[in-house]
């Protein structure tokens, strides 16, 4: 029998909808609840031939480990990507595309808060070496409250030549460092990017630096030398948010 995953959200639902319908079993709608945006959301399903089922609001409740929004998804667990699917995403991209790198990110409770945030930041893809980070596995899936089951998550091979082949594409790889001289706040976050995250202590690895177009860094004013990197992808990836005139991320909080 094939493991069960909820996404719960209109936010996280929707993307399912979209992007891998073929994942939901059933869709779950909170009783009574007949606005617009559910009822969008109810054809939406119906068309794609996905069954529906209205339940109480305590049946929610008691499945969801966040706030459900009244809709709920029964799904079948999000795949890990791999480098051909960063190709076909980058091919059908309408826009600038804005791409988060994890370099030795191992923490399951990091990554889970890295891709929760490159969710509510319009983020595309996360990127992350396939020998050198963490799995996608059950604790990052709770971490991420939903995030998982819609941010795409790509473990390439060789993490270099993937920061060149977006170099090739025109997209510039920003990389942070304590050591840099430019604040992101002084950047410009304006075009196709990705930004590059490295390993709490460690940092970037050389040749991932390397490959940088740029690099910037956090100003600190305290008595700590770094954030922690989930706290700091969030400050970086909602600076992009800022310059870009908040168009990437959903209001809310």
């Amino acid at each position: 029998m094939s493991e069960i995953y909820w996404v719960f959200g209109f936010h996280a639902v929707n993307a399912v909808l979209q992007r891998q319908p073929n994942r939901i079993d059933e869709l779950w709608l909170q009783q009574g609840r007949n606005d617009q945006r559910m009822q969008d959301l109810l054809q939406q399903a119906k068309a794609l031939g996905i069954h529906c089922k209205t339940v109480a609001r305590q049946e929610l409740d008691e499945q969801a480990a966040g706030n459900h929004q009244g809709v709920m998804a029964k799904t079948k667990p999000a795949q890990t990507l791999r480098d051909r699917d960063l190709k076909q995403l980058l091919d059908t991209l309408e826009h600038q595309p804005l791409l988060l790198i994890l370099d030795g990110v191992t923490d399951p409770h990091n990554l889970g808060a890295c891709l929760r945030t490159a969710d509510a930041a319009g983020v595309d893809a996360v990127i992350a070496p396939k020998d050198n980070s963490a799995p996608l596995n059950g604790t990052v899936r709770k971490v991420a409250c939903g995030a998982a089951e819609v941010m795409p998550y790509i473990q390439v091979t060789n993490l270099a030549r993937t920061l060149q082949d977006l170099q090739a594409r025109g997209i510039w790889i920003t990389g942070t460092a304590g050591e840099a001289e430019q604040s992101v706040y002084d950047a410009d976050f304006s075009g196709a990017m990705a930004l590059v995250m490295g390993a709490e202590g460690k940092g970037m690895r050389r040749l991932t630096r390397e490959n940088c177009d740029f690099l910037v860094k956090l100003p600190m004013a305290g008595s700590v030398s770094s954030l922690n990197v989930s706290v700091a992808t969030g400050v970086c990836l909602f600076e992009v948010v800022r310059q870009r005139g908040g168009q990437s991320a959903e209001a809310g909080i």
